[in-house]
């Protein structure tokens, strides 16, 4: 099992180009993909019954702040050539390691839920138990992870499953017959706006592990320095926007539903806007897309958490991907034993929301020092935009967790 670096960086101009360009899709859809997870489904869903058109301006908002990080952190790691530990290590010592910690801990708990969605998907999609479904699931994440070349297999996955999953959303969304005219609207001129909703999608989108995926998948691929900087900006974006499209869609699709005047079922609210907008072939094709949002995001919340520890010691780097495939099964023997523990999910949950201004913070610092970025000049909008973000996020997420702290003791 070759190391996923040195399986794909190669000379020669026409060949590197070539690679280069998967690399750019791989990597925006790995951040994509990492992102639409079962909690993407559910949180979306769950917003547009509350808000309605309305949820467009919570989109909106979102997809700004989520750009404004993520252009800011894949461009000073890819400037630096240094993974997020190491440039926290630069700007304080051992705040490296203290953010490694809470990026492998949020994910290692996100992944139980996430094996727990691909079994759901499975169940949904062929009736399958959902442990077993899980047990399955785990077996294709691991597989991708065993080929010679880990690094083009999980990129060539990830955009498969992101193109699928957008596919089957607009077709459903479609379906449904939304009243597109008014979510254009209230995209702009919103009757509600709900903070709460915009911290929690911005949080799933780009918080813990998910800010740093794409950035350390090009790294690993060679994809890093001022000049590659375009490219590195353009695969920011797409991710983004790949996940715009989805949640757009979505949120069109349920729109549909609910200005139907359809009764949601609360307990599984995605399942049953599918089901209703398409009938049996919409809860299997809900199936596909659960599955694909949980299996994408096991391989992004693997890889990516096992990324943060890989500088650590000579052995981790050595063996990181035999690593990634424990943190695969640790995830799923969770799940199989224990099944997914509610409260710690939600306490992680808000702690996940604290490490976007720690990193973003962080790196915006290390954006100015000439240790780390070399003569690189960071964007003064850049900055300034990104300083917002970290106030904003940094706020709302200490309150957000204040308020999750008692379910710990419920």
């Amino acid at each position: 099992m070759d190391d996923i670096q040195s399986s794909e960086v190669s000379g020669g101009g026409p060949v590197k180009k070539k690679v280069n360009r998967s690399v750019l899709l791989g990597a925006a859809f790995l951040m994509a993909t990492s992102s639409i997870g079962p909690g993407f489904l559910t949180q979306t869903t769950v917003f547009t019954q509350q808000l309605a058109a309305s949820f467009g301006f919570v989109i909106l908002i979102s997809l700004f702040l989520d750009i404004v990080a993520q252009m800011n952190v894949w461009r000073i790691i890819g400037v630096s050539g240094l993974r997020g530990q190491e440039i926290a290590n630069k700007v304080l010592p051992g705040l490296g390691v203290v953010l490694a910690i809470l990026i492998v801990i949020g994910g290692l708990a996100f992944n139980i839920g996430n094996v727990a969605g691909a079994g759901l998907g499975l169940n949904a999609m062929l009736g399958l138990d959902p442990i077993v479904g899980a047990v399955i699931s785990a077996g294709v994440a691991i597989f991708i992870f065993l080929v010679k070349e880990a690094g083009k297999a999980m990129d060539k996955f990830a955009q498969f499953a992101g193109i699928v999953m957008i596919l089957l959303m607009m077709f459903v969304a479609i379906k449904t017959a939304p009243p597109v005219g008014e979510a254009i609207v209230r995209t702009f001129a919103p009757t509600e706006i709900s903070w709460f909703a915009i911290v929690t999608l911005v949080g799933g989108t780009v918080g813990g592990y998910i800010t740093f995926a794409g950035g350390h998948r090009l790294l690993d691929a060679g994809v890093k320095g001022i000049e590659s900087l375009p490219e590195i900006t353009k695969s920011s974006v797409a991710g983004i926007l790949a996940t715009g499209v989805m949640r757009v869609a979505l949120f069109l699709a349920v729109l549909g539903v609910v200005s139907q005047g359809l009764s949601i079922d609360p307990d599984n609210p995605p399942a049953s806007v599918f089901q209703l907008a398409a009938g049996e072939i919409g809860y299997r094709i809900f199936g596909v897309i659960m599955w694909a949002a949980a299996i994408t995001s096991v391989v992004g919340a693997a890889y990516t958490s096992v990324s943060f520890i890989r500088t650590f010691h000579p052995s981790i780097e050595k063996y990181h991907n035999w690593i990634i495939i424990a943190f695969i099964l640790i995830s799923t023997i969770v799940f199989a034993l224990v099944g997914r523990p509610v409260n710690i999910l939600v306490i992680v949950g808000a702690l996940n929301a604290l490490i976007l201004p720690l990193a973003l913070g962080t790196l915006l610092i290390a954006a100015y020092k000439k240790n780390i970025v070399g003569a690189y000049k960071h964007p003064l909008w850049l900055t300034i935009t990104g300083a917002i973000v970290v106030v904003l996020m940094g706020y709302l997420g200490v309150v957000t967790l204040i308020e999750q702290l008692p379910l710990l003791f419920k």
